[in-house]
C-alpha cells in the first residue's frame, strides 16, 4: 500500500473545526419540499397543527425553508465531542485491491457505541424534548440503529424512551435490541397487540413480519394517546436531514483542508438521513451554481422507492394517521420482502431528497442484496471495518464507478458514506455466507396494487 504525499491515510478535524451550525439545504432550493398535509382536510400543517406529536422547536426547524444556518447549542456541541468529529478515510487499500485510477474516500459514522450516524439527530431531538419538560419520547426502529441511538440519547438526559421495532428485525437482530435495554428503553416488536393501530394491521395482515410504516404508527398513537410524551423519528423529516448535516459539513471541511475536490458523493438511501446529512453542502454548493458534482443515491432494489415510485402525495404511516408528504413513495401499504437484510425498509423519500431527485440534481440506482453483500464482504477484509448492510449499498455502487475508472483510466474522487458498522447484523452475514440469501425485486403489478390506494389528493393523478 503506497499513500500520497501530504494525504493521511485518515483526515481528523480538530474540536475546533467541529460544526458550530446545521446547514439547511431548503434555503438554496428553489424549489421547497412540498409542506405536510392534513389527512383530514388536505391543507398544509402549520405549527399547531403538529404540537400533538412533535417536540416545539423540532416543528420550527421542520417548517423554516429560509434559514440557511441554524446555530447548533452548546450543550449538543459538548455531547457531539464524545465522538465528533468523525474521521474521513482515503480507502487506499480497496484502490489497491481494485487497481483502480479512482480515489476512495469514506466518512466514517460507527465510531460510537449506537454504531451508526443516527446518534447525530437523537441526541438533537432528546436535548428539545428535555428542554421542553417532557416526560419522554417514543419512536420506531427498523434495523435498530435509529432505536438504540435514541436510547442513548434518552439515557443521558433521564428521558423514558419507548421504542417500536420492525417485528422481523426485532427477531433476526436482538444483541441491538438488547443494547436499547442496556440504556433503559422498553423495545416491543412492530405489529405488537398493545395499540389500536397495531391490533388493525395484525387482524389485516397475520403473521406479518412488520415495517417502519407500521411501527410508526404505533408509536405515533402512543405518543399521542400519553401525556408528556412526544414522537420523534430517525430519518425522512426535514429536521432530521438538517441534524445530519453535521456530517456533510465535517467532510467538506475535511477535503477542503486539503484541497480535495469530489467528483462523485454516494450514499445508501432508505429515507433520506445519511445521505442528506452527507451530501448536503456540496449539494448547496450545486443549487447556487458555484461547483458541480454526480450525486448518487443508493437504495435496495427490493424496496426502490426513488427508482421504481410515484412522487406522490402519500401517508407517512402504514396506519395512515400521520401528515401527508409529497414524496417518492411506494405506496404506505408497501411491506418489504422478509429477506431484505438492510434496514432501507422505508416505502417513502425523504421529501427533500424527493424534490431535490425530481428536479434533476442526483441520480439514484437500485442494488440486488447479494452483490451489496458481496462489496461488504470485499471492503472487511480489505479495510478492516465490518460495514452495515445499510452502508454496503453504498460501497457497492462506490466499487462500480472506481471499476469503471478502470476501464476508461480516468481519475475520478469518489466520497461514500460509511454510516455504521455490522456488527449486530451477522445473521444477515450468515445468511450469505450459507448461500441463504436471495433477492427479492417486487413486481410492476405488487407496485400498481400498492399504488392504488395512494390517498386523493387534489392536483394528484
Amino acid at each position: 500500500m503506497t499513500t500520497e504525499k501530504n494525504i493521511p491515510y485518515k483526515i481528523y478535524l480538530s474540536e475546533d473545526e467541529m460544526p458550530k451550525t446545521w446547514y439547511n439545504v431548503r434555503a438554496d432550493m428553489k424549489n421547497k419540499p412540498a409542506p405536510l398535509l392534513n389527512p383530514g382536510t388536505g391543507q398544509p400543517m402549520g405549527f399547531e397543527d403538529l404540537r400533538p406529536v412533535f417536540c416545539d422547536e423540532l416543528i420550527r426547524q421542520e417548517l423554516d425553508n429560509d434559514t440557511r444556518e441554524i446555530p447548533i447549542p452548546q450543550e449538543i456541541r459538548d455531547f457531539y465531542k464524545m465522538y465528533r468529529p468523525s474521521p474521513l478515510v482515503r480507502a487506499y487499500c480497496l484502490e489497491e485491491k481494485l487497481g483502480t485510477p479512482a480515489k476512495i474516500y469514506y466518512k466514517f459514522e460507527g465510531n460510537n457505541t449506537s454504531g451508526s450516524h443516527k446518534l447525530n439527530s437523537a441526541i438533537a431531538q432528546a436535548y428539545y424534548a428535555k428542554q421542553q419538560g417532557l416526560v419522554g419520547v417514543t419512536t420506531e426502529t427498523g434495523a435498530g440503529q435509529w432505536g438504540t441511538a435514541l436510547s442513548m440519547a434518552c439515557s443521558y438526559l433521564g428521558l423514558d424512551c419507548k421504542v417500536y421495532m420492525v417485528k422481523v428485525s426485532y427477531e433476526q437482530k436482538p444483541f441491538r435490541r438488547e443494547v436499547m435495554r442496556t440504556y433503559g428503553a422498553s423495545v416491543t416488536p412492530s405489529p405488537s397487540m398493545e395499540t389500536e393501530i397495531g391490533k388493525k394491521i395484525l387482524a389485516e395482515h397475520p403473521g406479518t413480519t412488520g415495517s417502519l410504516g407500521c411501527a410508526i404508527s404505533e408509536a405515533v398513537e402512543v405518543a399521542t394517546s400519553n401525556p408528556g410524551y412526544r414522537y420523534v423519528l430517525g430519518s425522512v423529516l426535514n429536521q432530521v436531514l438538517l441534524h445530519q448535516s453535521v456530517i456533510g459539513v465535517e467532510t467538506k471541511t475535511a477535503l477542503d483542508k486539503y484541497g480535495i475536490v469530489p467528483d462523485i458523493i454516494i450514499g445508501c438511501a432508505g429515507g433520506g438521513s445519511n445521505l442528506g446529512g452527507l451530501i448536503s453542502p456540496f449539494m448547496g454548493e450545486k443549487l447556487r451554481g458555484e461547483k458541480d458534482y454526480r450525486i448518487i443515491a443508493v437504495e435496495p432494489a427490493s424496496c426502490p422507492s426513488l427508482t421504481r415510485g410515484r412522487f406522490a402525495y402519500d401517508f407517512c404511516d402504514t396506519g395512515m394517521v400521520c401528515p401527508l408528504a409529497k414524496m417518492y413513495t411506494l405506496g404506505s401499504g408497501f411491506i418489504p420482502s422478509p429477506n431484505h437484510a438492510g434496514g432501507l425498509r422505508y416505502h417513502g423519500m425523504s421529501s427533500i431528497l424527493s424534490q431535490l431527485y425530481h428536479d434533476g440534481y442526483m441520480e439514484a440506482v437500485s442494488v440486488e442484496q447479494t452483490k451489496v453483500f458481496e462489496a461488504a464482504e470485499m471492503f472487511a477484509r480489505v479495510e478492516g471495518i465490518l460495514p452495515a448492510p445499510e452502508s454496503s449499498h453504498a460501497i457497492r455502487v462506490a466499487i462500480d464507478e472506481a471499476l469503471k475508472c478502470k476501464e476508461t483510466g480516468e481519475e475520478k474522487t469518489i466520497v461514500f458514506g460509511l454510516t455504521g458498522t455490522g456488527y449486530f447484523d451477522m445473521v444477515a452475514y450468515e445468511k450469505f455466507h450459507n448461500g441463504e440469501m436471495s433477492d427479492y425485486i417486487p413486481t410492476d403489478a405488487e407496485l400498481e396494487a400498492s399504488f392504488a390506494h395512494l390517498p386523493k389528493v387534489p392536483g394528484q393523478d
